[in-house]
Order: C-alpha cells, then structure tokens, then sequence
C-alpha cells in the first residue's frame, strides 16, 4: 500500500504565511496637483534609492499616465518606503 501525506493545517497555513511574504509587490506613486517635479524626483532619490535619471523617467511617468511603479520588492521592504512617501505627502500604496 502506498500512502500520501500531507502536510497539517497548520503547515499548510505557514506555507501559505511563508509564501505571501515572499511575493513580489509593486510600490506604485501616483499623480497629483500638489507635489513639484523636483520635489518627486527628490524624494524617489532619497526614499526609494534610485538615481538622478530613474526618478526623472518615474517623475514623467506619474505626470503623464498617472501613476508608476517606483520600486517592487516583498510587502516588508515596500511598507516602510510607502510610508516615507505618504509622510512627504505623496500619493502612494502598494499593489499585488
């Protein structure tokens, strides 16, 4: 006779924990009336890490389509970003 096991409830929901917390989630900015250019791009620089030029195609993208993903990484990483950005006074979350 051949058995299968599998795993307990309680395996399967840190399985399923594990995986929610290694899935890749976008940090999106999206436009606004209020921010400056420079003030965006300043702040992609000093929050998001990115350099001079990435923050400028970022800062285009938000002023002509709305809104752009400026960084992707696990929910963890983003949260706090997010949160600096939110404290700047842009408009930003994350998305799946």
């Amino acid at each position: 006779m051949n058995f299968i096991l599998s795993p307990d409830i309680s395996e399967k929901k840190q399985l399923e924990s594990k995986v929610k917390e290694d899935s890749i989630y976008a940090l999106i900015v999206y436009n606004d009336d209020v921010n400056t250019f420079d003030f965006v791009i300043d702040s992609l620089v000093k929050i998001c890490d990115h350099n001079t030029i990435q923050a400028e195609q970022c800062a285009y993208l938000i002023h002509f389509t709305g809104k752009c993903s400026v960084k992707n990484g696990t929910f963890k990483k983003l949260k706090s970003l997010c949160e600096a950005l939110l404290e700047r006074g842009l408009s930003a979350k994350i998305e799946k």
